[in-house]
C-alpha cells in the first residue's frame, strides 16, 4: 500500500469463527470475536469500517478467507498473505498466526500480498482442482481392479491395451455379472475378438464369489466417477475457450502441451501479466532451486515449491512428454541436462525451461516455433455444450443432501 498506514486490523481465520484485531500507531488495541457466517461476516465488516481501519489483512488460509475478501473488499484495502512468509518473521508458528501479530505486520506494511483471482477464475479453478482429485481416486480405483485380477490371476493386460476401455469394461463387467466365455465374447468389437483363443485362455478359470462382488463394485466406482470427471471437462473447457481461447491455442502449439494442460495452466497461473519476465512465473511457481551465500560462494538447494502444487505437477507432465518428442529443441535441452544432472533433475530444469517459454509466447502473443523441423499435430478440440443451469429447489435439495451425510457422518463418529 502506499501511504502510512495508522490503523490496521489483522485476522486469524479459523473454520467456525474468526479472530480480529485492530492495533492503531497510538498503541490502542482492540480485540473481538466474531462467527464465519453470514451473520458473524457482516458484523465484522461494520466493525472494521466504524472503527476507519486502513487495510485489513489476513493468511491465505484454505478458501475460508473467500467470503470475508468479498465483504470487504469494496470497502477498504485488503491483504491476504502467505501464512509462511509471515511464519518467516518470527519464525515459529503453532495452528495458527495470531490476529495481533497479522495487525502488526499490516501496520508495518511488510505483508506481501498474494494474488486473489476474480470469482469466476477461481471457479474455474476449483472445477480444474476437484477434476484431477477424481482421477486420482479413479486411478487408486483402476490399481484395486488390477489387485483384483492378479489375485484371480486374470492377466486381462496380455490381450488388451487398457483393460478399462470399452472391451475390457465389457469383459470386467461380465465377469463380474458371471457370464460366460461365449457371451463375453460375443459383445467385444471384431477386433478383439480376433483374439478369442487367447481370452478365452485367460477366461478360463472360476473366479470367486468375494472378486466378482468387489470388482462389480470397482466398475460402479469407476463409471460414476467417469460421468463426473466428464460433467467437470464440460465446465471447465466451456470456460477455457470462452474466455482464454487464444491462450489455449497458444499454449497448446508447445510441444507436450494438450487441451487439459492448457486450461489447467491457465486456470493456476491466471494473467501471465502479472509477471513482469518468465524467470518471475517460473520463481512464483516454485521450480526454482533455493539458492544459499556462504562468503562468495553460492549454492543451489532443492527448488522452493513455492506456489501451485497442481501448475507444478501439470508442468512435470508436460515436461516428461515434451522430452519424448522427436526433432524438438526442448527434447535436445532436455539430453543435454540429462548427460550431466540426471533424469529427474532434468526433467525439472525442462519445465522451468516450459515456463519461461509460455509467458514469453503469451505476453508477446506468438505461436510456438521450433526451428529443429518439429511440427505439432492439430489437437483435437471438445465440443462446447451448454452448462446446466441448477434451479434454486436443486440447489437447496444439493445442500440438504450434504447436511444429511454431514449428520450421519457424525451419528456415526459418536
Amino acid at each position: 500500500m502506499e501511504g502510512e498506514i495508522n490503523k490496521a486490523c489483522g485476522i486469524d481465520i479459523h473454520k467456525i469463527f474468526v479472530i480480529a484485531t485492530i492495533l492503531s500507531r497510538s498503541g490502542e488495541k482492540q480485540l473481538q470475536r466474531f462467527e464465519r457466517d453470514d451473520e458473524g461476516i457482516l458484523s465484522l465488516k461494520n466493525w472494521v469500517t466504524s472503527e476507519k481501519c486502513d487495510v485489513v489483512a489476513c493468511e491465505s488460509t484454505s478458501d475460508f478467507w473467500v467470503p470475508i475478501y468479498e465483504s470487504l473488499i469494496d470497502h477498504l484495502p485488503v491483504i491476504v498473505g502467505n501464512a509462511r512468509d509471515m511464519k518467516a518473521f518470527t519464525h515459529k508458528k503453532t495452528d495458527k498466526i495470531d490476529s495481533e501479530f497479522i495487525a502488526q505486520l499490516a501496520l508495518n506494511n511488510m505483508i506481501q500480498p498474494s494474488r486473489v483471482f476474480p470469482k469466476r477464475h477461481r471457479e474455474f479453478r476449483s472445477y480444474v482442482r476437484l477434476r484431477l482429485t477424481l482421477v486420482r481416486k479413479r486411478t487408486d480405483i483402476k490399481n484395486e481392479a488390477h489387485a483384483i485380477l492378479s489375485s484371480e490371476m486374470l492377466r486381462l493386460g496380455d490381450v488388451l491395451t487398457d483393460i478399462f476401455g470399452k472391451n475390457g469394461r465389457a469383459i470386467l463387467s461380465g465377469i463380474a455379472s458371471g457370464k460366460n466365455v461365449d457371451q463375453i465374447i460375443e459383445s467385444l468389437s471384431p477386433n478383439v475378438r480376433k483374439k478369442t483363443a487367447q481370452i478365452r485362455e485367460i477366461l478360463d478359470r472360476e473366479i470367486s464369489q468375494s472378486a466378482a462382488i468387489r470388482l462389480q463394485i470397482c466398475l460402479n466406482l469407476i463409471k460414476h466417477l467417469d460421468d463426473e470427471i466428464e460433467t467437470l471437462e464440460r465446465e471447465i473447457f466451456n470456460y477455457a475457450y470462452q474466455k482464454h481461447k487464444r491462450e489455449m491455442e497458444i499454449l497448446m502449439s508447445v510441444p507436450g502441451i494438450g487441451e487439459l494442460g492448457a486450461a489447467t495452466l491457465i486456470a493456476e497461473i491466471g494473467n501471465f501479466s502479472d509477471f513482469p519476465s518468465g524467470d518471475k512465473l517460473a520463481s512464483w511457481l516454485g521450480i526454482v532451486p533455493n539458492v544459499y551465500q556462504s562468503a562468495d560462494k553460492y549454492h543451489n538447494g532443492r527448488i522452493t515449491k513455492r506456489g501451485s502444487k497442481v501448475a507444478r505437477w501439470i508442468l512435470t507432465q508436460i515436461a516428461q512428454a515434451a522430452a519424448r518428442k522427436k526433432n524438438s529443441r526442448l527434447k535436445e535441452f532436455f539430453n543435454r541436462k540429462k548427460k550431466s544432472i540426471g533424469y529427474a533433475k532434468a526433467i525439472i530444469a525442462l519445465a522451468k525451461k516450459i515456463a519461461t517459454i509460455i509467458w514469453h509466447l503469451i505476453i508477446n502473443d506468438e505461436m510456438y516455433e521450433d526451428e529443429t523441423g518439429y511440427e505439432k499435430g492439430e489437437v483435437k478440440k471438445r465440443k462446447i455444450v451448454e452448462t446446466e443451469i441448477f434451479s434454486v429447489d436443486e440447489r437447496i435439495k444439493i445442500m440438504s443432501e450434504i447436511f444429511a451425510i454431514t449428520e450421519k457422518q457424525n451419528e456415526e463418529s459418536t
